[in-house]
This record gives C-alpha cells, sequence and structure tokens, in this order.
C-alpha cells in the first residue's frame, strides 16, 4: 500500500525556496544529489583509511625483534596480527550491518538515516584516535571501537546508492556511476593525504581529523540531500526527462520496463519494500554478490595494507618513510577511479555488464604478478604498476557496486524500494570478503609478501568464475540479436 507519511524535504527547501522547482531544474538536482551523496561516501572512506596509515607506525617492524618504538599490543612480532584482526572487527561488523541497514534503507528516511551514520562514525573515529592521548593500550578498546563504527559505517553505501537510484534512469547509468563511483577512490587518496600529513604529530591526529572531516559531510548531508524527486514536487515530470534522454521508439517500446524502479514511479508494487530473502532470488543477485566477496576482498587487501607493504618493501633500495608511504599508496586509487570510470563506460557501450567485468579480472592477474616481481625496481616501475593494478581491480569492484546493483533491482522488479536491500547484499557479501582479505594479510605477510599476492592472485580468479556463466549469457544474446560483435561494437 502507499505510504501514509508525506515527503520530508531537507532544511534547505525552506530557507532557500528558489532551490526548489520551477526555480530550480531537475538536472539541477541530479547533479546536486550527485554532488552530495558523492562527498558523503567520500567522506565516509576519508574516515577509514587512517588504520592503513598508521599501521606501519602502530607496528614499526616486521620480522624483527627490534625493541623500537610502536604502539602496544600492536608491536612486536605479533604485531600484524593484531593489526589483522583489528581491520577483521570493522570490516566483519561493517559486513553484518550492511544487510540491516539496506533493509532499513528502504523503510525509513534516507536523509535522516546517511546523515545519524556519517556524524555517528565520525565521532568513532575521533574516539579511537582519543586512545593515543589516554595512553590506551588495551586491545578490547580498539576492536570494541572498530566494532561499533563498522556498524556505522555500514549504512552509508546502501543509502547513497538509493538516493542516486531515485534520479537517474538506465540510460548511461554505466558511465555516470562510474564516474559518481570514484568517490571511493577520491575519498582514500584524500584520507591517505590527510592521515599522513598529521602523522608527525601523534597517529591519534590522523584519526581525529578525518573523523572532523565525515562529521561535517554528515551536517550538509541532513541540511541539503533531496532523497526522491517527489520529495520536491517533480512527480510525474520524471518518466517525460527520462525518456527525453533516449529519444527513440526503442526507448517508447520498453518505457514501462525501464521506468520502473528507478524512477520512483508511485505504483502499489513500487511502495511495498522487497523481502531479504525475496530479493537473493532475483537472477544475478548471488553471481554477482559472491563475485564481489572475492573482488572486495582483493581491493581492501590493498585499502589496509598497501602503505604498510610498500613502507617495508625498498624500492630502488631505499625504504621510504610513513608519510611517503602512505602519500605513494593513493596510486592505487588514483588509477582506480580510471578504472571505475573506463568500466563504467565500456560496459554501456557493449550493454554487458558481466563481460566487462570478467575481462577487467582476468586482466588484473599478470597485472598483479607483474607489480610483485617488478613495482620495486624503479619509482617509475612502481607508480606504473601500482596505478595500473588499481585499474584493473577497482573497475569490476566499482562496477558491480554502483550500475550492477541498480541494474538488477529496475530490471527484475516494478519495485522502487528495492534498490538500498539488493545494493545491500550484494555489497554486504562484498564486504565479507573485505573483512576476510586484511585478516588474511596480517597473517600470511609474516612468511612474506609473495604469499600475499599469490592469494589476491587466487582470489580474482575465484571472482571471474561466478560471473562466467553471466558472461556467456550475455554474448550470447547480443550475438542472437545481431548487435554486436564484441570488439566491433567498441569501435562504434
Amino acid at each position: 500500500m502507499p505510504s501514509s507519511k508525506p515527503p520530508i524535504p531537507p532544511p534547505s527547501i525552506a530557507v532557500f525556496p528558489t532551490l526548489s522547482p520551477p526555480e530550480k531544474t531537475f538536472i539541477f538536482h541530479q547533479i546536486s544529489v550527485l554532488t552530495l551523496t558523492f562527498v558523503a561516501y567520500a567522506s565516509f572512506h576519508v574516515s577509514r583509511k587512517p588504520p592503513s596509515i598508521v599501521k606501519s607506525v602502530l607496528s614499526p617492524e616486521i620480522n624483527s625483534n627490534s625493541t623500537d618504538a610502536g604502539w602496544p599490543p600492536f608491536n612486536g612480532p605479533l604485531g600484524p596480527h593484531r593489526l589483522g584482526e583489528l581491520d577483521l572487527a570493522f570490516l566483519a561488523s561493517y559486513s553484518i550491518g550492511m544487510y540491516f541497514a539496506g533493509h532499513l534503507g528502504d523503510r525509513i528516511d534516507l536523509r535522516l538515516f546517511l546523515s545519524f551514520g556519517m556524524v555517528s562514525s565520525g565521532v568513532l573515529t575521533v574516539i579511537f584516535g582519543l586512545g593515543f592521548w589516554f595512553d590506551v593500550h588495551k586491545l578490547g578498546f580498539f576492536l570494541t571501537v572498530q566494532i561499533v563504527c563498522g556498524l556505522f559505517q555500514s549504512i552509508g553505501w546502501p543509502c547513497v546508492v538509493a538516493v542516486v537510484g531515485n534520479w537517474f534512469g538506465k540510460s548511461k547509468r554505466g558511465l555516470i556511476m562510474g564516474v559518481w563511483s570514484s568517490h571511493a577512490s577520491v575519498g582514500n587518496i584524500l584520507g591517505s593525504v590527510v592521515a599522513s600529513s598529521v602523522l608527525e604529530f601523534g597517529w591519534g591526529w590522523s584519526f581525529v581529523v578525518p573523523g572532523m572531516l565525515v562529521m561535517l559531510a554528515g551536517g550538509f548531508v541532513f541540511c541539503f540531500l533531496v532523497v526522491s524527486p517527489e520529495d520536491i514536487g517533480f512527480g510525474s515530470q520524471i518518466n517525460e526527462i527520462e525518456m527525453g534522454v533516449d529519444n527513440t521508439e526503442k526507448v517508447v517500446d520498453k518505457a514501462e520496463n525501464e521506468e520502473v524502479g528507478l524512477l520512483g514511479s508511485e505504483t502499489i508494487e513500487s511502495s511495498d519494500a522487497i523481502g531479504f530473502f525475496e530479493a537473493w532470488r532475483l537472477p544475478g543477485v548471488a553471481p554477482f554478490a559472491f563475485c564481489l566477496f572475492f573482488s572486495k576482498l582483493v581491493a581492501y587487501t590493498f585499502l589496509y595494507w598497501l602503505p604498510f607493504y610498500i613502507r617495508h618493501t625498498a624500492v630502488a633500495g631505499v625504504h621510504l618513510s610513513h608519510k611517503t608511504a602512505g602519500i605513494l599508496s593513493t596510486i592505487f586509487d588514483i588509477g582506480g577511479v580510471v578504472g571505475g570510470v573506463l568500466a563504467g563506460f565500456i560496459s554501456d557501450k557493449i550493454e554487458a555488464r558481466a563481460v566487462t567485468s570478467v575481462a577487467f579480472l582476468l586482466l588484473s592477474i599478470p597485472a598483479l604478478i607483474i607489480y610483485r616481481l617488478y613495482g620495486s625496481m624503479t619509482m617509475f616501475l612502481n607508480i606504473a604498476l601500482m596505478s595500473l593494478s588499481g585499474l584493473l581491480v577497482n573497475g569490476p569492484y566499482s562496477l558491480i557496486t554502483t550500475a550492477v546493483a541498480a541494474d538488477l533491482s529496475s530490471q527484475s522488479l516494478k519495485n522502487s524500494r528495492a534498490l538500498a536491500t539488493v545494493t545491500a547484499i550484494i555489497d554486504g557479501t562484498g564486504s565479507a570478503g573485505a573483512a576476510l582479505g586484511p585478516l588474511l594479510a596480517g597473517y600470511i605477510s609474516t612468511r612474506g609478501w609473495n604469499s600475499v599476492f599469490l592469494m589476491l592472485i587466487i582470489s580474482v580468479f575465484c571472482a571471474s568464475l561466478f560471473l562466467i556463466g553471466l558472461a556467456r549469457s550475455e554474448i550470447k544474446t547480443k550475438l542472437s540479436e545481431g548487435k554486436w560483435l564484441l570488439f566491433s561494437s567498441l569501435v562504434h
């Protein structure tokens, strides 16, 4: 049944009436939503980056009996193990929380839910940093803070994807979301720079400053984010605007299928939130979810351990400083920005998300091998190979968590309230892999980094296996329709 609650516009609409239509157009608000959600999720990643930056300070020597400074209980021979457990605490609670967050996100005000998650996760990030000044050395304290912070951080992703899904139809979704999904990499870059820049003043600052930034961004989201076009009176105009984007007979014929779900149509079906287990049964959800499990395992191992790896691996015979290693690790995320945009563009062009994802995954295997073998020879090779690895690893990760999730919810159901649930299932399953990867890296790294890279390569291969069936189906469908031979479609 349709909801009896009227839409709740943000406070900015009441304070600044000129932000409402017709003074501001639909496109203006689309850009505003993209910008606000971009900033929102980028800020989440800014506050997620400090643990990786301070690892080499908390546990300064690996495979060594040195008594140099560290921070108990993370120093000493078992330091990397404790750091891996810390990552597991955060990412496991994040993964579990994701399922609940998606379920709630389809049922309550997304603006309030998202801003609450941002402010709360910012507070927990600051509390972690306060352990420096209060001289806290209890593992239980840090684990508890990370567990609670992970729960609040899990609110972010289902909310931002659902809001963007409310404002954008299927046309150019892969490219739009490819550009938009660079927020994670941009947040990682900013988080690395900010946390590394203040690290010399004490590792606590590497948490306090990012925590304050995500709280500030949460305030902007609360004041300005418009969750749905209907909230400010666009209503039936949405379908007409979206139809105008693809003004062809094909789009008109498929209007009913394309408009439902993401365009906010007020039908009986669109008012009922989808059940958790019902969403799992949607075609394609399980394969993409388990693919993301392994894909995100790789991406988050780099997110949490790359600065540590760079710090303890000589580049051209020279060991880099903590600050330089942290900033250099942003090259991987810069490659990830390009990879997300490129994967989105290619998948739009060939109209095949699974084929695009498999191609990127398989190409990332030799890229990782080459990076491990030759990345330490010169700084130029290190930067070039790290950026290439980031491009190929993060490309399918970004595509699956954005455009694919939106496609699955809109194509499989006439339901505008399925998106947060489907997104939570896919990214929640992926986050389980994200929790496992850094933990394994913490233990395996004590045996040598070749073992860590072997784990990453096996994970990438497993990720591609889950999409082989879908990729074959996409190829058969396109060939039977006479639409493309794969390479020819890229040219035209």
